[in-house]
């Protein structure tokens, strides 16, 4: 049920203004007809020689400007200037809870209440682990790898993706609830820090993760109650073609192996998902077919020697799913989310569903890129015939 404003900003201003309860707090977004100072603002309390103090990080979308100001007076102030900024979404996480709060075009406040993060330190303890600002989006400190653990080189992989998925919805207006699914979620380290981070954002986000095994769907469906966010994150159990799942405004897979990848990239077309974020694991369905056929002129060499061939046939696959994904309407980038020294894994394919369609330029040269190496692609087979030109 939608609450007066001015009454839901004075819950959150109580919050803000608390530094034994105060965990961290997000404003971002922006009322309708109306466009604040900044992008994007972050408070949280810290340590510093002058004793504790709120820092604030205000973003205007060019970089990042950080200001400490002192408990009283001064915090007071800086609060409601911030309060009265017209901002869209705020989020507010204390050590009592988590509250969501978003204006709607009546200009009435959304708001939700779930229970705190698992694993978050006191107010005080939180100051003192964030002394500095962090270079990640989503800090690998984070109390939520308490819970749901992950290695160095997974966290940095996820906090990479995370920042491509910031750079793919951009300024764009997302739809209210944002529907995100996880496809191949495994151990759902992406799925709990991507709702993690849109959350911190404001954004109202619908999180589904899905998997093959019924055994990780348990666990992950676990660690979602311990989080407290099982009404906003679920899990199902399937294949990434047959899973019951309705549709998804953003698809994100990561490593999903082989022709997997090709799978989540059909559903998402099939859904017509705005967004798709895929970040494909190993290519072995096309190096088969190069394996068994032969190169056009002048390029046997390419696949002569056995690493070339897996290394061609990586490049080759991919590019053809750029395209594909292209002629079904998508404007596609193909770039690398993490240094390779992460994963060697780290190309991302980042679409945006448009609309165009396919020009005969795209499908022309679509064809002559397939006929010539004599490949019939996963992705193609999924999603049936190339649309008309």
């Amino acid at each position: 049920m939608p609450e007066p404003l001015d009454v839901a900003l004075t819950e959150v201003r109580n919050l803000l203004l608390d530094p034994d309860r105060l965990v961290r707090a997000v404003a971002s977004g922006r009322r309708r007809g109306a466009q604040p100072r900044w992008q994007r603002v972050e408070l949280r309390p810290v340590s510093l020689k002058a004793g504790r103090q709120l820092q604030v990080i205000s973003d205007d979308g060019v970089r990042p400007y950080t200001r400490n100001v002192a408990w009283g007076r001064e915090a007071e102030e800086m609060v409601d200037r911030l309060l009265a900024e017209p901002f869209g979404n705020w989020y507010v996480e204390s050590a009592d809870g988590v509250l969501q709060l978003r204006v709607t075009k009546r200009g009435e406040a959304q708001v939700h209440r779930a229970a705190p993060v698992a694993g978050t330190a006191p107010a005080g303890a939180a100051a003192d682990a964030h002394d500095r600002t962090s270079t990640h989006l989503l800090d690998p400190g984070d109390p939520l790898f308490q819970v749901i653990g992950g290695s160095a080189a997974k966290r940095r992989q996820v906090d990479a993706f995370l920042r491509a998925l910031a750079a793919t919805l951009g300024t764009d207006q997302l739809p209210q609830p944002l529907r995100v699914v996880d496809l191949g979620a495994g151990n759902a380290y992406l799925t709990f820090a991507a709702y993690r981070y849109l959350t911190a954002q404001g954004v109202d986000v619908r999180l589904t993760g899905v998997d093959v095994r019924s055994d990780q769907r348990a666990r992950n469906a676990a660690l979602a109650e311990r989080l407290g966010w099982s009404d906003r994150v679920d899990f199902v159990a399937g294949t990434i073609l047959e899973a019951d799942v309705d549709g998804a405004d953003v698809v994100l897979a990561l490593h999903a192996c082989d022709t997997a990848t090709d799978e989540a990239l059909a559903r998402a077309v099939g859904w017509n998902a705005r967004w798709v974020l895929a970040a494909p694991c190993c290519h072995h369905d096309i190096a088969a077919q190069l394996r068994a056929g032969t190169a056009p002129d002048p390029y046997q060499p390419l696949i002569r020697h056995g690493i070339l061939r897996e290394r061609f046939s990586d490049v080759l696959t991919d590019a053809v799913r750029a395209a594909l994904l292209r002629l079904h309407g998508y404007r596609v980038d193909v770039v690398e989310f993490v240094d390779s020294v992460h994963t060697p894994r780290n190309v991302l394919l980042r679409a945006r569903h448009t609309g165009a369609p396919a020009t005969p330029e795209l499908r022309a040269e679509y064809d002559s890129l397939i006929g010539q190496w004599g490949i019939t692609p996963a992705l193609e087979r999924l999603l049936g015939p190339v649309p008309a030109a």
